[in-house]
C-alpha cells in the first residue's frame, strides 16, 4: 500500500465501508474536526485554517496519484478530498463564529456539504475539469466554501 492509497482512502476506508466514500469522507471529517476542536488549546480559526490548508495540500497530489493508479478521473474510493472539503465547510463557520461547535452546527454543516458536493452547482462543476488531484480537490473546497458561507448567513437569518 503506497502513502498516497492510504491517504487518498483515509487508510483504507474508501475501499471497504458499504457506505458511499464520499458520506465516509465527511463523516470522518465532521468526527475529527469535533475532536480537535475540543481538545486542542488552540485557536478555532487556527485549526480551520491550518487544518484545512494541511488536508489541501496533502490530497492534491495523493488523490491525484490514486486515481491515475485505478485509471479513473475521480474514484469514489478516493475520499479525502471530501475530507478536505468538509474541513473548509467547518473552518468557514469556526472563523465567524470562533466559540459554536455543537452537535447541530457539525450535522447542518455535514448536510450543506453534502448537498453541494452532490448537486454541484456551477461554477463548481467546472472545476472537476482541471487536471488530476487538482480537480478532485477543487470542487470539494469550493462546496465546503458554499456549504460554510450558506451556513453562515443562514444563521444570521436566524439569529
Amino acid at each position: 500500500m503506497s502513502p498516497a492509497y492510504l491517504l487518498a482512502t483515509l487508510g483504507g476506508l474508501g475501499d471497504r465501508l458499504p457506505a458511499p466514500g464520499t458520506t465516509v469522507g465527511s463523516l470522518a471529517a465532521v468526527a475529527t474536526y469535533a475532536v480537535l476542536w475540543h481538545l486542542l488549546p488552540i485557536p478555532p480559526a487556527v485549526l480551520a485554517l491550518g487544518g484545512s490548508a494541511a488536508l489541501v495540500l496533502a490530497a492534491v497530489p495523493a488523490c491525484g496519484r490514486e486515481a491515475a493508479r485505478r485509471g479513473l478521473a475521480d474514484p469514489g474510493a478516493v475520499v479525502l478530498d471530501e475530507t478536505a472539503g468538509q474541513w473548509v465547510a467547518l473552518g468557514v463557520w469556526t472563523s465567524v463564529y470562533p466559540g459554536v461547535l455543537a452537535a447541530g452546527t457539525l450535522a447542518t454543516s455535514f448536510l450543506l456539504f453534502r448537498l453541494f458536493d452532490v448537486v454541484k452547482p456551477w461554477p463548481i462543476c467546472a472545476l472537476e475539469r482541471l487536471p488530476g488531484g487538482w480537480g478532485i480537490v477543487a470542487d470539494d473546497v469550493a462546496a465546503g466554501l458554499a456549504a460554510g458561507l450558506v451556513q453562515v448567513l443562514l444563521a444570521s437569518l436566524l439569529l
